[in-house]
Order: structure tokens, then sequence, then C-alpha cells
């Protein structure tokens, strides 16, 4: 009872601060919550004419359709591929870049670099495809041109065309558009460190590495994992305007992923069961791999989102 009117007499005492909170309850229930009724069609014949309810029940036809074809295991190679690859390289940078930051102590340099490296993040992704096609054309490309000049090839390379490259180019133009932006929650953490310590460590005689290894990482840790954690259950969250729009017939083999393939089937070919099939397995497997790197960060650090 003495929870209920506390509960009570916050609602009134900070009432317009729980009215800023509607927007966002509306959009989860509107865009997260209701579509979610949808899902059911993966487990239906859906027919147009009969609608979500009266479309015929088919249980795992849909999913043996997907595990049975013979491109399935390759998707789901190529997704989990650039997955993994784009967190093991694309993850550090944004530590890395934060720490390089704290460790500049003019005020107008740190604010220079900073906004150097967040402007890629507000760049279009197809204006950053367009980008990498303009600087990587084998004829007027000026990638190609620089590593001719130094010597490192003889002859133009097709980039953005050829499945052995298109892997490289997908996770280095990731690093270059989001890697300042996603140190700023890594810069917020470092800031939050006591600057006690670092004179403290100071007059024990510690050196700047020394105060890196023993005081600033130790104290970003949690931040850390935290983000590892959310990141590990985007491994198969692959964005599907880059892939696309970097996605050529030469390159399909490495290109083609479980978002892309999602919509080819279901918008070009309007078979909306299977397409939302592969989206539903698709983002179970996701959220088991966000739990289960909860689990091992809970077990290990003691660190978790819950």
């Amino acid at each position: 009872m003495n929870r209920r009117n506390t509960w009570k007499k916050a609602m009134g005492k900070y009432w317009q601060m729980y009215m800023l909170l509607i927007p966002v309850i509306v959009y989860y229930i509107v865009f997260k919550y209701v579509p979610m009724m949808g899902v059911q069609i993966a487990f239906k014949n859906f027919k147009f004419r009969s609608g979500i309810w009266g479309s015929d029940w088919v249980g795992l036809k849909h999913f043996e359709r997907f595990f049975s074809s013979y491109s399935s295991l390759n998707i789901i190679w190529n997704t989990l591929y650039l997955g993994f690859m784009s967190l093991l390289f694309s993850f550090p940078i944004p530590i890395i870049l934060a720490l390089l930051v704290n460790e500049i102590h003019s005020p107008r340099l740190k604010k220079g670099l900073q906004t150097i490296t967040y402007a890629p993040h507000f760049v279009s992704t197809i204006v950053v495809v367009g980008m990498l096609m303009a600087m990587c054309s084998p004829s007027t490309g000026i990638i190609n041109k620089i590593l001719i000049k130094l010597g490192l090839i003889s002859e133009p390379l097709y980039l953005m065309a050829s499945a052995k490259y298109f892997r490289p180019m997908y996770i280095i133009s990731g690093i270059w558009k989001d890697g300042g932006w996603n140190a700023i929650i890594f810069i917020s953490a470092l800031s939050a460190i006591s600057v006690e310590m670092y004179e403290a460590a100071e007059v024990d005689g510690a050196n700047r590495w020394q105060q890196l290894i023993k005081i600033t990482l130790p104290s970003i840790v949690p931040t850390i994992v935290i983000m590892l954690i959310l990141e590990a259950g985007k491994v198969l969250s692959i964005g599907f305007e880059k892939v696309y729009a970097m996605q050529t017939d030469l390159n399909l083999t490495v290109s083609e992923v479980i978002s892309t393939y999602t919509y080819k089937i279901g918008l070009e070919d309007l078979e909306y069961d299977y397409a939302t099939a592969i989206g539903l397995f698709n983002s179970v497997v996701s959220l088991f791999l966000l739990l289960m790197v909860n689990s091992i960060s809970k077990r290990v650090t003691e660190t978790s989102l819950f």
C-alpha cells in the first residue's frame, strides 16, 4: 500500500515527465507490439483474400522449405560471417578512438577530432555506397590510381564488383561511417572517471601507460561488456540497405544475406508467409545469441543487461 501511495505521489509531482513517455509508449505499441500478431503468417499459407486470420495453418512448412533449399546454408554463412567479422573489427575501433580522444588535452583539437569522426554517421548509407563506387572505380577511382602509383598493383581492381573484395569493403566502410559515432558512449564513460584516481597514480609514480592499464580500462569494462552484449545480438541483423546497394550479380555468392533474401522473397516474389518465416528464424537466433552472451558475461565479469 505504501508503495502504491509513493507511486501516486511521484506521478502527481512529476506528471510532466511521465507525459513525455506517452509518445514513446505509443510508438512501441503501434510499431513493435501490434505487428507481432502478423508473425503467425510464418505458420500459415497466407492469402490476401482470406487475410491473416482466415489463412490455413501449415505448421513448420516454410521453415522446412528454407532449410532444405540449396541456398540456405550459404545465406546463413554469409550473414554470420559478415556479422562476426564486423563485430570483430568494428567493435574495438570506437574504444581505441575514445582512448585517443581522452588523451588529447587541447579542447579545440579534441572537438575538431570528434567532429571529423562523427560526421560520416550522418551521411546516408546510399550516399556512402555511391562514394565507394566512385572511389573504387577501375577507370576513374582514386583508390586504384593510388595503388598503381605505389606499385602495389599493375592493373585496376574491380573492388565493388568482385566477390573477393566485397566483405573487406563492407567492413571498412562500416568502420569509417560509424566508428566515431559509436565512440561517444565510451568517451562519456571515460569522462566519468575521477581525476583524483589519476592524480594519486601520478604521485605513486605511474606513467600514462600504467594509468591506462590500471585505471582507465578497468573503469570502462562494464560499459564495454554491455555494448558487446548489445552488438552480439545484432550479429544476424546485417543492415539491409548497405548490403543491397553494394550487391551485384558478380558478388552475389558472398553478399546474399538473410535480410536481402527476405526482401526479395517477400516484396519481389510476394511470398509473405515464407519471408516472415525466415525473418522469424533470424529474430529467434539473434535473441538466443543475446541471451547466451549475456549469460556468459554475467558469469565471467558479473556485468550483464539483466
